[in-house]
């Protein structure tokens, strides 16, 4: 990490550097990164110790020095450390101070994607479209919190020319701290959704906590907004420049949106005064929407056509979230990453467009608020409307979703378990060859042993 010596470092956290015995010229040397996890620890990392509800990261100081590292922090005085360490009241508000004096000295755009739905999927499309002309640092996996940006702005080295980060949030005043940190010089909003309603109650609430970022970007900064969401259509950017895109005749927008089985999806993008044909290689039209907001970063940024073009051909998915999984002539969608309603919605329409039988495998959806059971039930007319086969629901609230086909004399076969293992035990039996399985909850729910499960017994 360029000019971040370990008195620079000090300096950052307002701490007291402590030099053993030997170490003394260690002082002025830079740390070569930072991490909170003594298994990623790397020749003349900083180790941050973080103290958890399980784990105490000052117990894992000493072998992060046997791995190499330069230096670590502590919350407390060490006895006979093996290197130099900084001592700090809070080693996660010092990673944030960190994090936000690196940034403050690099030269490199930094995109922030923000929003209720598709922030990771919406992350991997652009970081794919850049890559076919920059060196781009991205967020690893969904580190977006408190923790994980600040961890993914120490990753920047020199050979990065621009960086794609996720910011996540659940309450008001978070987006104003990885603001301040990241500090973006792009922004782009996918949606304004119905998640994080325990602390932020409703959309206008949303909307509100998700902006606070636009006063910590330069004041050329740029954002970009889906254009077909009634609350980021008439957003205030507080005269940074906007930029639309959607399926509604914006700026950036594509027609012609046809679904190639369950693998791909192709459409034709309008840029500006140009177009182009694409085959986006995931179902769905939210990837559409996806590939759009990919589509304006990589044009604000100086990619032709056909670069923008070549980066969403490439793009592909993580684990847990939309990754299709064929095993024989058996299809499983494993979107068991996390869930709330708009993505649900966006799941079951993938699934609707699917050849042979179609079955739904869902569970809870968190952090809805006082509006939670009516947010599930609204999910029924969702699998309506897509014409599913069998429904199977896990969870308390998910009961809602059951209880929505039975009143409303649904075709969907629904049934409700109140755990996973009693539901696999009716589910395993029934499946068949050209089937389609959709597996989507909230992470809390622990989906992955569903599909953990069905690849072991079905393949």
């Amino acid at each position: 990490m360029k000019n971040m010596t370990l008195a620079k470092v000090a300096q950052a956290v307002e701490g007291q550097l402590v030099l053993p015995e030997g170490c003394e010229a260690l002082c002025d040397k830079e740390i070569a990164g930072a991490v909170n996890d003594n298994r990623k620890v790397e020749k003349d990392f900083l180790f941050i110790p973080m103290v958890g509800a399980r784990v105490d990261g000052h117990d894992f100081i000493e072998d992060a020095f046997s791995k190499g590292a330069l230096a670590s922090l502590s919350e407390r005085k060490l006895e006979n450390p093996s290197g130099p360490y900084i001592i700090v009241s809070d080693t996660k508000l010092a990673l944030k101070q960190i994090a936000t004096v690196y940034r403050m000295q690099l030269n490199i755009p930094v995109v922030g994607v923000i929003g209720s739905v598709g922030k990771t999927s919406t992350k991997e499309m652009i970081a794919s479209v850049l890559e076919t002309k920059f060196s781009v640092l991205k967020t690893e996996g969904n580190f977006n919190n408190e923790i994980g940006l600040p961890l993914t702005i120490c990753r920047i080295r020199d050979e990065h020319q621009v960086a794609v980060v996720e910011m996540g949030i659940s309450d008001f005043g978070e987006m104003h701290r990885l603001g301040d940190i990241a500090k973006p010089n792009i922004v782009v909003m996918t949606n304004i959704g119905q998640c994080h309603l325990e602390f932020l109650k409703d959309r206008d609430g949303i909307l509100k906590a998700k902006t606070e970022v636009f006063e910590h970007m330069p004041k050329d900064g740029v954002v970009i907004l889906n254009g077909d969401d009634d609350k980021l259509s008439g957003a205030d950017t507080l005269g940074l420049e906007k930029i639309f895109y959607g399926l509604n005749g914006q700026e950036f927008s594509a027609k012609d949106v046809v679904a190639e089985g369950m693998s791909a999806t192709r459409a034709a993008f309008k840029v500006k005064d140009d177009s182009f044909d694409v085959t986006i290689p995931l179902p769905g039209n939210h990837n559409v929407m996806n590939g759009l907001a990919a589509t304006a970063v990589g044009y604000k940024l100086g990619l032709s056509a056909d670069e923008i073009k070549r980066g969403l051909e490439n793009a592909g998915t993580i684990s847990g979230r939309n990754n299709i999984i064929t095993i024989r002539d058996i299809t499983i969608i494993d979107d068991c990453y996390n869930a709330n309603p708009v993505s649900m919605k966006a799941s079951i329409e993938v699934l609707g467009k699917a050849p042979g039988r179609t079955i739904a495998v869902l569970g809870d959806m968190g952090e809805l608020g006082t509006d939670e059971r009516q947010l599930h039930y609204g999910i029924g007319k969702a699998l309506e409307d897509n014409n599913i086969g069998y429904v199977f629901t896990v969870g308390q609230l998910s009961e809602e979703i059951n209880k929505s086909l039975s009143q409303t004399n649904s075709s969907c076969m629904a049934h409700h378990y109140s755990s996973v293992e009693t539901m696999l035990e009716d589910l395993l039996p029934i499946i068949r060859g050209g089937d389609t399985i959709l597996v989507k909850a909230s992470h809390f729910m622990n989906f992955e042993t569903v599909v953990k499960t069905l690849k072991n017994k079905l393949g």
